[in-house]
């Protein structure tokens, strides 16, 4: 039942027990204030995010989009899913599930909605032929009324914590189920929400059901008032397949100009000052390839590399390469797994500074030995299935330098750790399959 909510308050107006029926009156009284704090705190950080996108040069981005205009979709009679993400990450885990959901004899019609430039540009790339790709709002209401006006969904989908209280709010006033899949509470965020917790109980509330990745993460939801908690596994031990080769793979070596035969370590999603680390833990006459986890880093990371070459800027293949050449860094989206099936060793970035981590199964899905820092709390259950298995290096800053140097001069050794990984990864597999079950019993109810 797709009604706004004034619309919804007017009816109850006319209903003769209208005076007793506080409920419409409270959630537009709780959209008002959530706005109110909303435009609060816009205001006052404005001197700091505007001036960072400005510098990033982010403040281009979909304003109309993210103030909730954009693409209106024709009913049909098919069930229709909106699933949304927020960036890269959550967009490359929910691609097993939209393959199984839209293979399912419902057929639903799937609308994938991404909040930032990065995840959306990705989720075009792997979705936009197929499905309907949109934006996600600010959590203003007049913005989210907007994008459920547009989109009509059956059913709503946050993928890992995209709770918000005017998305929930709405979504509940016109009856639209919400799920959480491959939900993740982590250390940092069950801190915080427990501070605030009688004014987010409301909100976990609104959650029909939250498909937890693990048991620690569920009771974490339950806690903060999730009424059906299932723990249904992390779907991202399924997102990527295991392969030996990557398509473009060969021609990125090409065109980077990348020797053959040298020693090759790939630094993925690294965090700023990561850089300055590698350039002195690279072995003499390895080679490094660094992708920086973000597009506003690219510019700093290649400034503390000298001589290096970046990607974005070559023309023609092996462009600006020489012999002494020993950096490359990968200013690009989009590429990062052929450069991990370069590689002879893969050290994931964001693991050895202030951030929390990034996530290793990738490149261990392409048989790449990982070293990982001791920064990892966003990936923790991750790291320590891999852990437990020998299937990853966990070493910190001052044992990177001696780790690269005893992988690289050991084939059998780095064959081992690669082996035991993908182990782990079919171990752990099965989470999208448990989270499309459970998504598609509710969506049949609806339908």
């Amino acid at each position: 039942m797709n009604v706004d909510a004034d619309q919804h308050q007017t009816s109850e107006s006319n209903a003769p027990n209208a005076g007793t029926n506080k409920a419409p009156r409270l959630h537009r009284f709780a959209c008002i204030a959530t706005d109110f704090c909303y435009f609060i705190a816009v205001l006052v950080t404005s001197p700091i995010w505007l001036v960072r996108m400005i510098v990033t040069g982010k403040i281009k981005t979909d304003w109309s989009a993210r103030l909730g205009a954009g693409l209106i979709l024709r009913r049909t009679a098919r069930p229709r899913v909106l699933l949304h993400a927020v960036s890269v990450g959550e967009v490359n885990a929910i691609r097993g599930l939209v393959e199984r959901l839209a293979a399912d004899r419902l057929r639903p019609e799937l609308v994938i909605s991404v909040t930032t430039d990065t995840g959306f540009s990705r989720a075009m790339s792997i979705f936009g032929a197929s499905h309907t790709v949109v934006r996600t709002p600010f959590d203003f209401t007049f913005a989210m009324r907007n994008w459920f006006d547009r989109i009509e969904p059956d059913l709503l989908l946050l993928v890992e914590l995209e709770l918000w209280p005017n998305m929930t709010r709405l979504a509940e006033s016109r009856e639209i189920p919400v799920i959480v899949v491959n939900g993740r509470l982590s250390d940092r965020s069950i801190v915080r929400y427990r501070r605030v917790r009688r004014f987010v109980t409301g909100m976990f509330a609104r959650a029909g059901i939250v498909l937890a990745q693990n048991r620690v993460y569920a009771d974490r939801f339950a806690e903060l008032g999730a009424p059906e908690v299932v723990v249904s596994g992390n779907m991202k031990w399924d997102s990527i397949a295991l392969a030996d080769d990557v398509p473009g793979a060969a021609k990125l070596r090409t065109d980077l100009g990348v020797p053959k035969g040298v020693p090759l370590v790939v630094a993925g999603s690294t965090e700023p000052g990561e850089e300055l680390l590698l350039r002195e833990a690279l072995p003499d006459g390895a080679r490094l390839i660094i992708a920086p986890r973000k597009p506003e880093w690219f510019d700093g990371v290649a400034a503390n590399l000298p001589g290096c070459v970046r990607r974005s800027r070559q023309v023609n293949p092996g462009e600006g390469v020489t012999a002494d050449t020993r950096f490359f860094v990968l200013d690009t989206i989009g590429e990062l797994r052929m450069a991990y099936a370069l590689a002879d060793v893969v050290v994931m970035g964001r693991s050895f500074g202030k951030l929390y981590g990034s996530d290793p199964i990738e490149p261990a899905s392409l048989a790449k030995p990982v070293v990982i820092g001791p920064r990892v709390a966003d990936f923790r259950d991750v790291v320590e299935a891999f852990l437990k298995s020998g299937g990853i290096l966990q070493v910190d800053r001052e044992s990177l330098a001696s780790a690269l140097s005893e992988l690289l001069a050991d084939p059998r050794r780095r064959a081992e750790i690669a082996l035991r990984a993908r182990e782990t990864i079919r171990r752990e597999q099965g989470g999208t399959a448990r989270t499309a079950e459970l998504v598609l019993a509710v969506l049949a109810t609806r339908a």
